[in-house]
C-alpha cells in the first residue's frame, strides 16, 4: 500500500509529497456542521460508526492522504474522574488546584476498555479508508492534558500549571494518568491505526530546562512504553510554541515524526532534522483564510523556499502549523490539497 511515509504516490515518475491537516475534521466543514444538527459533540466522538463518518468527510471531500480519527484529547481526564461536559468547549468539573486536590482523581481500578469506542472507530476506519490512505490515531502529551487538569483552558501563562511542576501535582497527575494515555493509544492502534500522533499544544510555554528535565522525561515513557508494544507503528510528536532548541534536546528514537508549528522555517528544519525524522508541518492556517488566489501565491512562495533550500521532500508531510480554524472557507481547503497534489514534487 502506499503511505505517508515510506511508500508515497508517483506522478510521471516524481513523488507526491503527502499532506494532511490537524483538525481537517471539524467546525469549518459543511459535512460536521450537518451532522453536528442530530448529534452533540461528545456523541459524535464517542459512537463509533459517528466518529468513523465526522473522520472520512474530508477525506471524501478533501482527498487528504491520511485521515485522523476524529476524537478529543481529553477523555483521560474523564477517566480519572475530572468530570467533562462541553458547553459548548470542555468543561471539567475538578481542577487540580493542590496536592490535595490529587487525591479526589480516581486511584485505581480503571477500565481498560474505556477507549473501547477508540478501538471501534479505528476498526471501521481501516476497513472504510481507501488502502493508499494513512489511518492516524491521536493522544494528548503529558503536559498539555496536565495544564488542562490544573486550568480547564490552555489560556494565559499556565502559572499554577507551572508551579505544580515544582510542588507534586504534575508527577502525581501522571503517575495517574499516563498509564491511561498508554492504554488509549494501543487501543487506537489495536484498531488499526498506523501512526500515533502525540500533541503538546501547551508546552511551548515552559522553559528549555522545564521541558527538557521535566515534561520531556514523561514523552519518553510513552513513546517508549508504546513501541515495546508497537515498534513498526510510527509515533508522530507535535509542540506548539517550541524552538530549535526545544526539538534539538528530545534525542528520541522512538519518535519517528516531528510536527512543527509556523514559527520555524520548514526548509532549515528539513536540513537540521530531516536525518533523524520525518518533518511535519508547517503552513500558517491563518493563510487559509485569503482569497483563493493570495493563498496560492503563499503555497507557491512556501514550497519555493523548500526548494532553493534543497531540503530532504522525502522527510517531509505536508501540512499545517497548527490545526484547520473554525470559519476557513472550505474551498480553500479543497483548492489548497489540490494544489498540493498538482505541484508539491519531487
Amino acid at each position: 500500500m502506499n503511505d505517508i511515509f515510506e511508500n508515497r504516490i508517483k506522478v510521471n515518475d516524481k513523488t507526491r509529497v503527502p499532506v494532511w491537516f490537524m483538525r481537517q475534521a471539524g467546525r469549518y466543514h459543511d459535512h460536521y456542521q450537518n451532522l453536528k444538527k442530530s448529534y452533540d459533540f461528545m456523541t459524535l466522538c464517542k459512537e463509533p460508526k459517528l466518529a468513523c463518518e465526522v473522520t472520512m468527510g474530508p477525506i471524501e471531500e478533501f482527498d487528504f492522504d491520511a485521515a485522523i480519527l476524529f476524537s478529543d484529547l481529553l477523555f483521560p481526564l474523564e477517566e480519572l474522574g475530572t468530570g467533562l461536559i462541553y458547553n459548548p468547549g470542555p468543561k471539567l468539573d475538578l481542577k487540580i488546584e493542590t496536592l490535595e486536590d490529587t487525591n479526589r482523581l480516581k486511584q485505581d481500578s480503571f477500565d481498560k476498555d474505556y477507549y473501547k469506542f477508540q478501538k471501534e472507530a479505528c476498526t471501521l476506519l481501516k476497513e472504510t479508508l481507501p488502502s493508499e490512505k494513512t489511518l492516524l490515531g491521536f493522544v494528548g502529551a503529558p503536559f498539555t492534558l496536565y495544564a488542562y487538569a490544573v486550568e480547564g483552558a490552555h489560556a494565559g501563562s499556565l502559572v499554577s500549571s507551572k508551579k505544580g511542576l515544582y510542588d507534586g501535582r504534575f508527577d502525581r497527575v501522571c503517575e495517574l494518568m499516563l498509564p491511561n494515555v498508554l492504554n488509549e493509544m494501543i487501543q487506537q492502534a489495536q484498531g488499526g491505526a498506523d501512526a500515533m500522533c502525540i500533541f503538546d499544544t501547551a508546552v511551548g510555554e515552559l522553559t528549555l530546562d522545564d521541558f527538557k528535565n521535566i515534561a520531556l522525561p514523561k514523552i519518553k515513557w510513552l513513546t517508549s512504553e508504546f513501541k515495546k508494544v508497537f515498534p513498526n507503528k510510527k509515533v508522530i510528536y507535535y509542540s506548539r510554541n517550541t524552538h530549535k532548541n526545544y526539538l534539538r534536546v528530545i534525542e528520541d528514537d522512538n519518535i519517528d515524526v516531528l510536527g512543527v508549528d509556523w514559527r520555524h522555517d520548514i526548509a532549515d528544519i528539513l536540513n537540521e532534522f530531516g536525518n533523524d525524522y520525518y518533518i511535519q508541518g508547517n503552513f500558517d492556517p491563518c493563510w487559509l483564510h485569503l482569497p483563493w488566489e493570495k493563498c496560492e501565491q503563499k503555497l507557491k512562495e512556501f514550497y519555493q523556499n523548500i526548494c532553493d533550500k534543497k531540503a530532504p521532500q522525502n522527510k517531509w508531510i505536508m501540512g499545517l502549523g497548527h490545526g484547520v480554524l473554525q470559519h476557513t472557507p472550505q474551498q480553500n481547503v479543497k483548492n489548497a490539497v489540490q494544489y498540493i497534489h498538482d505541484n508539491f514534487l519531487y
